[in-house]
């Protein structure tokens, strides 16, 4: 049974993707057929939770087309500016919006860390923090990538907030650290044969929407209101065009949580840099430096047997 279904599914992965995606049909319902066979709900939220897990924690996945994905929990570089977005996640900044007018330490890495994820879960806690965070990922990056199943049990469609900019505005994120985030969510797609044209698609829709400042109300998730998107909202920032800078708060950079040390240090978002104080410097355990260029899946390995490399290894991983 198990040969079969995977010789099938090869051989019908191996037919789309050689084809190319369809203007009309989505980049969310084109790898998961070409992927995992079958446009259910359920293979969608699959191949979300392996695209995001991958972005998030860097290659778990064996095999793939060849692509290292370091992840956003690893400490990297962008045009040689150091990123570590770590600290982000583990409560060791107060960054996050859930102290009303200053940031409040959380930790997001509450339900067991990088294991559950490799293990293709959201955590190993359904009532932790990371359990809400990394399944609001799965929801809203299948929104934003037109997954036409949602809303349903197997895949429920995202509920969580419409603007971006008030969930990270107590983070300070600067142009090299959005970078970075979009960069690892490019090369984990590349990594289970996403082709080149859909990831620059996605990365030049991520940039626009998040990686500029000032940018005026947009929607994103069609069923919810516009609100304020962008993320990078230091002054190294790309302004965004029809910006609306009145619109947003004065950047605060965020305070390490516990030691003490704060940096009370705000700008306008129009206006000049603000110096992030006490350094983040944790790292997570084996992670690597990366250059944040996303790398191209070769378009060989993607049409040939790098699909059928992908499939075996997502076929063997569920069955």
């Amino acid at each position: 049974m198990f040969t079969k279904s995977l010789v099938v599914a090869t051989a019908l992965a191996s037919t789309v993707l050689a084809q190319g995606r369809p203007e009309n049909t989505s980049i969310c319902d084109y790898y998961t057929t070409a992927l995992l066979k079958e446009n259910t709900a359920a293979n969608q939220k699959t191949l979300l939770t392996l695209v995001v897990n991958t972005a998030v924690i860097g290659n778990y996945t064996q095999p793939n087309v060849g692509i290292a994905v370091p992840g956003i929990l690893a400490a990297g570089e962008v045009d040689g500016t150091e990123v570590n977005l770590l600290p982000y996640f583990n409560g060791e900044l107060a960054s996050t919006n859930r102290g009303g007018m200053a940031g409040v330490s959380v930790n997001f890495l509450d339900g067991g860390g990088a294991a559950p994820l490799k293990e293709n879960k959201a955590s190993n806690d359904p009532n932790s923090r990371q359990e809400r965070l990394l399944t609001h990922l799965y929801e809203y990056f299948g929104g934003l990538l037109g997954c036409s199943m949602m809303g349903n049990n197997d895949y429920p469609a995202y509920s969580g907030s419409n603007s971006q900019y008030s969930v990270h505005k107590f983070m300070a994120l600067n142009n090299a650290e959005v970078t970075y985030f979009i960069t690892q969510v490019g090369l984990s797609a590349a990594s289970f044969g996403v082709a080149e044209s859909d990831i620059t698609a996605v990365g030049t829709a991520l940039g626009g929407l998040f990686n500029v400042r000032c940018a005026p109300e947009t929607v994103v998730i069609p069923s919810q209101p516009a609100a304020l998107q962008s993320v990078c909202i230091t002054e190294d920032c790309a302004l965004s065009p029809n910006s609306t800078c009145a619109a947003y708060d004065a950047v605060v950079v965020p305070q390490m949580a516990g030691n003490g040390t704060s940096s009370m240090t705000s700008t306008m978002a129009g206006g000049a840099t603000s110096t992030r104080a006490g350094g983040m410097s944790s790292t997570m355990t084996g992670s690597a430096t990366a250059s944040a260029t996303i790398v191209p899946a070769n378009a060989a390995a993607i049409n040939g047997a790098g699909v059928d490399a992908i499939l075996a290894g997502i076929v063997a991983f569920f069955l």
